[in-house]
């Protein structure tokens, strides 16, 4: 697992990483900031949780969300394979990257698409990362939005009907005006061939 020193955790620290860390353990929803977009989240493990998400999206499937991991050896708990493509790509690409995997394991049936495939990426962020190694598990993302194919470019395009029925707002990033986008996405084909399926 990913370590922090005392001074990158101190800097995440003022932007309320133990109220986020507290509300997580207890199996409550976050509204916080990616490496993309702003998301609302839970601790990737906690089925309960994952059916709030589910609920407040509207949606009875995980399509539409995504693993957050604070390192590839983090990612390794949850697939079968890691394929030295896909690792060497992790390891060297400068943007966001989320790749879709078709194997995953030790993570709740309704964290997983109905195609089996569940879409996980490793995250750059340091508040992300620091709150994922503080859990030690993964982050679930879904778009703080309540409609598919849409999503708040920052904080001030999110709708007060998704503030409103999260159990805690991160203050991190919050003034930052800056438009984000959805990360790149790829998949890896049987023949082992990279195809781009968001770009």
């Amino acid at each position: 697992m990913t370590t922090y020193t005392k001074e990158k955790l101190r800097m995440v620290q003022e932007y309320d990483i133990k109220g986020a860390l507290m509300t997580l353990q207890q199996g409550g929803i976050l509204l916080y900031p990616t490496d993309t977009i702003w998301s609302i989240g839970c601790d990737a493990t906690n089925t309960h949780a994952i059916e709030k998400v589910h609920n407040i999206k509207q949606k009875d499937t995980a399509k539409g969300v995504e693993i957050l991991v604070n390192s590839l050896q983090m990612l390794r708990d949850y697939v079968v394979h890691l394929h030295p493509k896909l690792e060497t790509l992790l390891g060297y690409h400068t943007r966001p990257l989320t790749v879709l995997f078709d194997k995953p394991r030790n993570l709740p049936a309704n964290a997983i698409a109905p195609d089996g495939t569940v879409a996980i990426r490793v995250v750059q962020d340091e508040f992300c990362r620091a709150l994922i190694t503080e859990l030690g598990k993964p982050l679930l993302a879904s778009f703080a939005s309540m409609h598919d194919g849409t999503f708040p470019v920052n904080f001030g395009g999110i709708s007060s009907e998704i503030i409103e029925q999260v159990d805690f707002v991160v203050k991190y990033r919050q003034n930052e005006k800056m438009s984000h986008e959805p990360s790149v996405m790829v998949k890896l084909t049987r023949r082992d061939e990279l195809v781009f399926l968001r770009e």
